[in-house]
């Protein structure tokens, strides 16, 4: 036997016994697919992938353990005690078709009782860091052993695959995947309607500020005062994050003696206009796709917690953001590291990023490297979303 084999056989006879459980899931018709997730922007992605998974097979059930994502129609499991027989009687009740797990902390256990079941295993998300057990210490570490009862792992960078394989896991098993992402489909636009503004701002540069709080708007305004020093023709086009926001927004920018298109009330974008401020998000995709530069509002300010910057990378923006930005630290840490989103902390770093960057070639390959992050996940998704399928035509399901 080997020593992996050896470790995951002495985990094994540690957690042997434990109680059956009296109540098991009630496993649902048709093929099901178990999604276990560690984290809330795990189990958002996930929840997207099996969206677009049920357009493919409509006969899918998809049920949730660990983290589930926030939806009134979200199906959640509480999973069985580490014990070798719990876990049996679980699995065989749950009788799952596939098991898609993303996190780094292992129930070897559980996995191996899949493993038993003939359950197709598939790991995302995997870094590059340590993976974990409830293993005592005492004992020969099982995670090795665990990880190969995966079918396979996708890893989020080649350095997380070099782990992987460090561990002794074939070439066959862990591969690069990219990220695991949260997008959702792109916000639509009237094309009339963006033809005709494209035409009518005729090659200006222009700068969206949107979600915006009202409590953020002098900053935004100070800075596109400082920046049009240097862009004379800077067009900015202020959003709103919604109503409750918008009036207090626009009586500053009333006061702020800039020229003003007030675009819900029916004002049209000329020449002079240096402001265009709507009363509320509902064209946010038409003003993504008019503008290259985008600072995400609701990060300068504590209390709101920032805004997906996928929803503006899809559309191909170079993002600009405040620092309080928790709610969604995953997804703009993935798009800083890839060089597709910039941090200003006040009015004056707004300002000189909007400056620098306002350079068509400097926001264009910001937001290509925006567009890499969103293709490699999407690529993740249809990877497996095919993976997934194909097995189901395998077993008849």
């Amino acid at each position: 036997m080997s020593r992996a084999g050896f470790s995951l056989a002495a985990y094994l006879t540690y957690v042997r016994g434990g109680h059956r459980i009296k109540d098991l899931p009630t496993r649902p018709d048709g093929p099901l697919i178990w999604v276990h997730a560690e984290t809330a922007a795990q189990a958002r992605a996930l929840a997207g992938t099996c969206a677009r998974l049920k357009q493919h097979r409509p006969e899918i059930c998809v049920m949730f353990s660990g983290t589930h994502p926030d939806h009134e129609e979200v199906t959640c499991l509480t999973l069985p005690e580490e014990r070798l027989t719990s876990c049996e009687s679980f699995v065989s009740a749950l009788a799952p078709d596939v098991l898609l797990w993303a996190g780094q902390n292992l129930r070897p256990a559980l996995l191996h009782a899949c493993r038993l079941r003939g359950v197709k295993m598939i790991a995302l998300g995997a870094e590059d860091r340590i993976w974990s057990s409830n293993a005592p210490r005492w004992m020969p570490d099982p995670t090795h052993a665990a990880l190969n009862l995966f079918d396979r792992i996708y890893t989020t960078t080649e350095a997380a695959v070099r782990r992987l394989r460090r561990l002794g896991l074939p070439p066959t098993k862990a591969r690069r995947g990219g990220p695991l992402l949260d997008v959702q489909p792109p916000l639509p636009s009237d094309d009339r309607t963006r033809e005709e503004l494209a035409t009518q701002i005729a090659g200006r540069p222009v700068w969206l500020a949107c979600h915006l709080c009202a409590s953020e708007i002098g900053d935004v305004l100070q800075a596109y005062r400082q920046s049009v020093r240097l862009a004379h023709r800077l067009l900015l086009i202020v959003v709103p994050e919604d109503e409750t926001e918008a009036d207090k927004i626009l009586a500053s920018a009333a006061q702020a003696k800039l020229r003003l298109c007030l675009w819900d009330q029916g004002e049209t974008l000329d020449e002079n206009t240096q402001v265009l401020v709507t009363e509320g998000p509902e064209d946010l995709g038409l003003w993504y796709r008019l503008s290259p530069l985008v600072f995400l509002g609701g990060s300068l300010v504590p209390g709101v917690g920032g805004h997906d910057p996928f929803e503006a990378a899809t559309l191909g923006g170079a993002i600009l953001y405040g620092p309080n930005i928790g709610n969604h630290l995953g997804a703009y840490s993935q798009l800083v590291e890839a060089g597709a989103a910039r941090i200003v902390t006040d009015a004056d770093s707004l300002a000189t990023a909007v400056s620098h960057l306002v350079a068509p070639d400097l926001a264009a390959a910001m937001a290509r490297a925006g567009w890499d992050v969103i293709s490699s996940g999407a690529e993740l998704v249809d990877t497996v979303i095919s993976d997934i399928c194909d097995h189901l035509d395998e077993k008849g399901a």
